[in-house]
C-alpha cells in the first residue's frame, strides 16, 4: 500500500495520486508529452488506437478526449460514426475511473447507453465526470459515469452512461480485514 490507512467500507474519500495520474502530470511538463501520454494510451488497450485519441486532460474528478473528424473515424454520410464515440466514450471514462478510483478499488465496465443529439462534425471532445462520488467498499458496486460529446461549437452531439463495477482489488479486502 501507499503508507496510508484504509479507510473503512463505505467512506467517502479523495484518491490517492493515483499512479496514472502522476504519469499523466510527469509526462504533460514535456513538450509532446500529452502525445505520448495518449500513444501510451493506446499501447496499453490497443482497440482505442482505432480513433487516434488525444487526451486532453486528466484529473480524479473530470477527463477530457478529443479525437479530430478524419476518414478513419466517418461514416458512410461524412459524419464522425456513432462506434468511435462510444469507443471515445468509453476511454474517457476508463480513464477518469483509472485516475479517480480510491486506492485499493478496480473497475470493470459493465454497459453503456447513448444518445445521439446531433450529426457530429468537426473535432469532438468529450469529458466524462462520476455521476456520484466514488467509495471504498467491501462488496462491488456500481457507478455511472457520464460522458457528453461536443462539436468546436460546443454543442452536444452525443451523450453515454457507462455503468462501471467498481470492487476491491483481490487481497486489499482480506489484508485490510485482517489488520481489523
Amino acid at each position: 500500500m501507499r503508507g496510508t490507512a484504509t479507510p473503512s467500507p463505505g467512506a467517502v474519500m479523495a484518491p490517492a495520486d493515483a499512479p496514472l495520474l502522476r504519469r499523466y502530470r510527469a509526462l504533460r511538463r514535456w513538450p509532446g508529452g500529452a502525445w505520448l501520454f495518449s500513444r501510451l494510451v493506446c499501447l496499453r488497450a490497443p482497440y482505442f488506437a482505432s480513433i487516434a485519441p488525444r487526451v486532453e486532460r486528466l484529473a480524479a474528478e473530470t477527463c477530457e478526449v478529443a479525437i479530430r473528424d478524419r476518414r478513419a473515424v466517418r461514416n458512410h454520410i461524412g459524419t464522425v460514426h456513432a462506434i468511435a464515440l462510444c469507443a471515445m466514450a468509453e476511454l474517457a471514462a476508463g480513464l477518469l475511473a483509472e485516475a479517480g478510483l480510491p486506492p485499493g478499488m478496480r473497475w470493470i465496465p459493465k454497459g453503456m447507453s447513448v444518445e445521439y443529439l446531433a450529426k457530429a462534425r468537426g473535432r469532438m471532445r468529450a469529458t466524462a465526470v462520476f455521476a456520484e462520488p466514488p467509495r471504498v467498499a467491501a462488496e462491488g458496486y456500481a457507478l455511472p459515469v457520464e460522458v457528453m460529446v461536443r462539436d468546436p461549437a460546443g454543442a452536444a452531439v452525443f451523450r453515454a452512461r457507462i455503468a462501471m463495477w467498481v470492487s476491491p482489488r483481490p487481497g486489499v479486502a482480506a489484508r485490510d480485514r485482517s489488520s481489523a
